[in-house]
């Protein structure tokens, strides 16, 4: 490894903190690439975004159009520009599908509210019970929908949705495995971009604004608006978590790749340059990125303490029926 690296050194001119930079940077993007496709699913799956906060998407856009702003601004690693230009992408599609399932649910509850005040039907004292006890606990209508459909389900989408209730399951082993795969996928895809020429660098070097001037100011203003969305936009979702005592309709992998991503996003940045004009840029966007792994920490709490006392719950619900 550390001949492969040397030999990249000096065959294109390529420091060591632009190799770290450049493999850290391609991970992160591996990992945003894929960070929609286990939300999608189980949104897909169980045709809602009831498990969402959408204030919480809605801040995370926020802190991403100025994350964006900010990298165009200041010029920070062509990685780390790439990526805040994705991150908005991805985020306009998760919205727009949880918009979608929330506004037509939505529609679809007004419909059966109508159908059911228009109809005088003698049956309605006896399924009363049932809709009560079904609405006590927090996303058990979800729970309950997905237990009698799991057997038909296939293995992927329990290794997806981290929300397989078996015994003899681990999703917390298969979505590590997972992002493993992404490292290794990252790494290699840099080696194959950086054959084919697209790190070579430019004749003729851009001139960066200097940290004085308005450009360079305006910058930092925008990547410490950014930090602090990254860093509030979590918190709505976990009092939702909090307060329903459920993270149904969460994929556990959807925050292990954000993990992943944020935390190679912030070595991207920090390994392209230590020198302390550069850090003095990169502030705001290691603090949006870093630290939000606290906030994904706690969410993981969540998803270990909830998944237990909603297994329990289900169970005793349906030992009742």
């Amino acid at each position: 490894m550390i001949a492969t690296i040397l030999e990249m050194t000096l065959s294109r001119d390529l420091s060591v903190n632009e190799i770290l930079s450049g493999v850290f940077g391609s991970i992160s993007l591996t990992a945003w690439i894929c960070l929609l496709l286990p939300q999608l699913i189980t949104n897909y799956r169980a045709q809602s975004a009831d498990g969402l906060s959408m204030v919480f998407l809605a801040v995370w856009l926020f802190g991403d159009i100025a994350n964006l702003s900010g990298a165009l601004v200041t010029g920070l690693a062509p990685t780390a520009t790439a990526l805040a230009g994705y991150f908005c992408i991805s985020d306009i599609i998760l919205i727009s599908q949880s918009l979608y399932y929330n506004i037509r649910n939505a529609r679809k509850a007004r419909q059966r509210t109508r159908s059911t005040e228009s109809e005088a039907s003698e049956d309605e004292p006896l399924l009363q019970p049932r809709r009560r006890s079904s609405s006590g606990l927090p996303g058990s209508h979800r729970r309950h929908s997905v237990h009698h459909s799991e057997s038909n389900l296939e293995p992927i989408k329990r290794v997806i949705t981290g929300e397989d209730d078996t015994p003899d399951s681990n999703p917390w082993l298969h979505n590590t495995l997972s992002v493993a795969a992404i490292y290794v996928v990252g790494a290699a895809g840099w080696f194959v971009s950086y054959k084919v020429g697209a790190w070579d660098k430019p004749d003729v070097a851009d001139d960066e604004p200097s940290t004085e001037s308005p450009v360079a100011i305006l910058g930092m203003v925008l990547g410490y608006a950014s930090a602090l969305c990254y860093l509030c936009a979590r918190v709505p979702q976990i009092i939702k978590n909090y307060r329903e005592k459920s993270c149904e309709g969460l994929a556990l992998l959807f925050f292990l790749l954000s993990l992943t991503g944020n935390l190679t996003y912030g070595l991207s940045v920090f390994s392209y340059s230590q020198e302390p004009e550069y850090i003095v840029k990169a502030v705001p966007w290691l603090l949006g990125s870093l630290g939000t792994i606290v906030e994904d920490c706690i969410i993981f709490y969540q998803f270990k303490i909830y998944s237990k006392s909603g297994a329990i719950k289900f169970n005793n619900t349906e030992e009742a029926v």
